[in-house]
């Protein structure tokens, strides 16, 4: 199959599911999540080996190293549309939602330092307050979980929804996400498909524990994506915004140890096929109404083992390395799309500069 070809393909897929235009039978490829009850699963990897699909090995990948991949299947009927992901501490587990309204979680398994699959899986409903169920489709959107506290065993997490836009504090336990305590809302309505997207917690710098929030493609009055700012022991959200490059959406950010953020951004073009990049934001650059740009670490294609890559974690392993680890949304179309599983390590000297 062409590139172009494939692409076009891919392209019916995400513009009809994911675009909110969908009709009646392709809408219901996406399963109610709110009827789910907490299950074990059995979830497939298969290894990808080299990033790039001319099958040649290459260590590095734009300026970061290359450390693997999976790609992820289950006969689960609720497996899929994962849109945002945490990794525990030195990588060890995993918690992933999806725009269905449920969460997967498990371990990661390694030999050394390369992916080889996922055990202990567990696959249940994303809850509303007092433990009730998401009836509707608008309120099981979620697209983004960051750990606030604690850790994926026995902690807190933020989980953000796109369409109706907030941004839940849930309570994790025993590797299960349970019931949300509160939320926060961002300061202006959004529209339905163009809402919350990313979000995350600093964890250094001057705004150290500030939560962090982007929209994946509403622009502000100067054509940047809009974003806000949660300062510790506030709840009245500041602006903050990053500048758009070549048309790519945010679909995700996470922090790394300093306060710096690396984003997550997703373009899609008929002929062009889908695209992603991550870019590094120093942390010194970070503050209410700060307009974001950074460096790009890694821009890839269709020529590479991607997806419509939509989560991003951020771990440091027993060796000290810092690990970027991201998720695609299949729009549970297994027909043309993938959950594809991708890992890399930011070098040292990126960290360096940034502290």
């Amino acid at each position: 199959m062409s590139t172009i070809f494939r692409a076009l393909c891919w392209g019916v897929s995400v513009v009809l599911i994911a675009g909110g235009v969908a009709s009646a039978a392709l809408a219901g490829l996406k399963p109610n999540g709110s009827r789910l009850a907490i299950e074990a699963i059995g979830i497939t990897a298969v290894p990808v080996r080299h990033f790039h699909k001319d099958g040649q090995s290459r260590a590095r990948v734009g300026k970061l190293l290359w450390r693997g991949g999976l790609v992820l299947n289950s006969a689960v009927r609720n497996f899929g549309g994962y849109s945002g992901i945490e990794v525990g501490a030195e990588g060890d587990n995993f918690i992933a939602v999806s725009d269905a309204g449920t969460w997967l979680s498990g371990r990661l398994r390694y030999d050394n330092s390369r992916l080889i699959g996922i055990q202990n899986a567990r696959i249940g409903p994303l809850l509303a307050l007092g433990r009730r169920r998401l009836v509707l489709r608008r309120d099981r959107d979620a697209e983004a979980i960051r750990l606030l506290e604690g850790t994926i065993e026995r902690g807190l997490a933020l989980v953000a929804f796109e369409r109706n836009q907030r941004i839940g504090t849930f309570r994790i336990m025993g590797g299960k996400l349970l019931e949300p305590q509160s939320y926060l809302r961002p300061p202006l309505r959004l529209p339905s498909n163009k809402g919350l997207e990313a979000v995350t917690v600093l964890k250094g710098g001057r705004y150290r524990g500030a939560v962090v929030a982007f929209a994946e493609r509403y622009l502000d009055s100067n054509g940047h994506h809009r974003g806000w700012m949660w300062q510790r022991g506030r709840r009245q959200a500041q602006p903050i915004a990053l500048k758009v490059l070549d048309g790519f959406d945010v679909t995700d950010v996470a922090s790394l140890p300093d306060g710096s953020l690396v984003m997550l951004e997703r373009r899609y073009r008929w002929l062009e096929g889908i695209k992603f990049r991550l870019r590094l934001v120093r942390a010194q650059g970070i503050g209410p109404g700060k307009v974001l740009s950074g460096i790009t670490l890694v821009r890839a294609d269709m020529r590479y083992e991607i997806d419509n890559m939509e989560g991003l974690a951020i771990h440091t392993d027993q060796q000290g390395r810092v690990i970027l680890t991201l998720i695609s949304d299949n729009n549970f179309n297994s027909l043309l799309q993938r959950t594809v599983l991708l890992q890399f390590e930011l070098p040292e000297k990126f960290l360096a500069r940034a502290r």
